[in-house]
Order: structure tokens, then sequence, then C-alpha cells
């Protein structure tokens, strides 16, 4: 926990087990440790950082039906029990105004959260957790939207074919979710007409340089297209993992863990939520191929909401940061030249965008 001046409590899902909190947060030096990264949220609130589920990066079970058994379910009911527990360990924080955001896949966990925790205070009849809001940032929160979009904007961004755009939509059915043999065709000819690049930011350089050694460091303020290669290289130090508490394992940023539950499409949870007063923000990096802003803005149009802002540019300083959209009970917004992770790619604007979620003040973000 950070800043405990701060009346804000944050939780937050990262993508990659603890990977994308340390990528987010510091710069590696593997000699010297981590370095500070100023334009971070921990300026804003305190944050609680939850590797989840069981299984991935240094968390784990002593019951092997819990891997077994891994999925959505689970997850949120997994992470439900630890923050009464946490609460229960630190009373103090309590009544505290309580947010929660994620990236990627957390467009399941952070919306199935929202909705265990809201549904828990109505049994108890008590305010158990003081929910005020979420955000999920380039969440994949529909299949079928979702599929849609990332070959949009392949084609949109010169990475696709007309002709493989055409067949793509001509023989995919986007509405029920049915692929035909001659759609999964043409699927496969996209991803091949996109070739070698970084699919969580298309402009971004590969890494193909040598392996980090001990004196290696990364940029604070610029993105390294090898943080991935320092976080491990950071996370398998026999120190590091002492000072973790964590077992002695060789930390991956992937697992093999299977999962067992998924919908389809995370939407009526949505409209759930909004219906119960829930603050929801989905903001997306505009440079990220893998869950496009196309991806996001096609699904927020199946939930047929009004709008109440329209569309604009917002500012980080001097620069515009990105665009915002205003609808009944979500603001959608852009965070420029951003890719996946957007805290990763653009700081600043990533702690402007996320001051503007904490104080609700959607219509105030410039």
């Amino acid at each position: 926990m950070h800043g405990t001046k701060v009346s804000k409590f944050c939780f937050h899902f990262p993508p990659k087990s603890i990977h994308y909190s340390l990528s987010n947060l510091h710069s590696y030096d593997c000699e010297l440790g981590t370095i500070t990264n100023a334009p971070s949220e921990l300026a804003v609130a305190n944050v609680i950082f939850l590797e989840s589920p069981a299984g991935v990066g240094f968390s784990y079970s002593n019951t092997s039906d819990d891997y077994s058994n891994a999925g959505d379910k689970s997850t949120a009911k997994d992470s439900y029990t630890f923050l009464l527990n946490w609460f229960e360990r630190f009373p103090q924080y309590k009544n505290r105004d309580f947010f929660i955001t994620g990236e990627s896949y957390a467009g399941h966990y952070v919306p199935q959260l929202a909705y265990t925790i809201l549904t828990k205070n109505k049994i108890t009849n008590q305010t158990l957790i003081n929910l005020k809001g979420i955000a999920i940032g380039n969440a994949w929160i529909d299949d079928n939207t979702g599929i849609l979009g990332i070959y949009d904007y392949f084609w949109t961004h010169a990475l696709n074919s007309d002709d493989t755009n055409a067949g793509i939509h001509r023989y995919c059915d986007f509405n029920t979710g049915n692929f035909s043999s001659k759609c999964e065709q043409y699927q496969g000819q996209g991803d091949q007409e996109v070739g070698e690049l970084n699919i969580y930011n298309i402009y971004a350089p590969l890494c193909n340089g040598p392996a980090p050694n001990s004196g290696s460091s990364g940029s604070v303020k610029n993105f390294d297209p090898c943080s991935d290669r320092y976080v491990h290289t950071y996370l398998n130090l026999a120190k590091v993992q002492t000072a973790l508490h964590a077992i002695t394992t060789k930390w991956e940023a992937c697992s093999s863990l299977g999962w067992k539950d998924r919908p389809t499409t995370i939407l009526p949870i949505i409209k759930w939520l909004i219906s119960n007063g829930v603050s929801l923000w989905i903001y997306s990096g505009d440079t990220d191929a893998r869950v496009p802003v196309t991806s996001s803005r096609y699904a927020i149009n199946k939930l047929k909401l009004p709008v109440n802002i329209g569309w604009r540019p917002w500012h980080s300083g001097d620069e515009v940061g990105g665009y915002v959209i205003g609808y009944k009970g979500v603001i959608f917004t852009t965070v420029r030249g951003a890719g996946h992770t957007v805290p990763s790619y653009q700081p600043e604007r990533a702690l402007t965008m996320i001051s503007a979620f904490l104080r609700e003040q959607s219509y105030k973000i410039q």
C-alpha cells in the first residue's frame, strides 16, 4: 500500500500476473533493484495489486481442485474472499471509496467482481465493501465484437488487404459467432498479412537485442520493448523472491492453467452494474491491436446507450491525451499513442485519465 493520506482505494487486476504491475511502476536495474516511476496512479490512490487466479506467477493453492476448476466464477469468488479478509486485517480502510481497475481479460474479472461485491452487500444489507466505480482498459468483454474489431482495426491501420477484409465480412457471422471454414481461412490470412510486429502496440519496436545482463536498466519515461526480459530476469532473482515472500520457483509471464468457465460476453453484467449506479469507465490505448479501440467501440454500441457527452478531445499537459465520449452510465475514452497496457506506454496521459476517473469527474476531463 502506498500514500496513506490518500482517501481512495484502487484494486488492480494486472493482465500478466504481477508483470504489468512492475512494468507500469518501475524500470529495472537487475543489480540495484527498481527505480520509481513518478507518473503513477500511486500518486492519487492507495493501490492493492492482486496476482490472480491461483496458478499464475507466484500465486498458488494447496488444493489441486483450485487448478482443475479455475475459471471466471472461482476467480470472482476468490478475489472477493481476499478483499473481505484484507479489510478485516486492516479495518481502518473499510469506509474508503473503493474502485476496481484492470486490463485485457480483466474485462471479465473486474465486472464480475463488482457484481459479486454489490450482490453480497445487498444480501447482508450492509456495505461490506464501499464500491464506487470500475475502469477497464483494452478490455475483452464480448467475443463477437472483439474479433470483428481486431480485423477491422487491421484493415483501417493498413495491416490487411482489401480482399482479406472483404472476405472476413462476407464469410464471418459476427452476430451469432458462427464462423465457417471459409471465415477461418480469411481470418488466418489476415493474421499472416500483419507479419511480425508488436501486436500490443503496432508502432512500437520489437526487442531483437540480446537478453539483459545484470547491469541493464529499462527506461522510466520511454517504453522499452525489452521490458518483458527485464521483468523475467528480475523476478527470478533469489533475493527478489525472498523479499516478496514467494515460493522458490521459476517465474514465467504466462502459465498453462486451464480455464473451465468463460462467458462469451460480459455485456449483461455491465448493464446490471450500470442499472445499480456503478461508475463505469472503458478506456483504450489506440495503438493496441490485441484488444483494439474498435472492439471496445463495437461492444459499447451493443449496449445502445444514449450519449450524454459528445465526442471530443481531452488534454494532458499541452497535448491531446485522447478522446472521450460519455454515455448514460459509461464513459469511453481513448489514450493517444498508448498500447495494450496504457500506463506502460503513456504514463502521464494515463495518470491524467485515472485521476479524473477517481474524482468521478467525467465531465471535467479536459
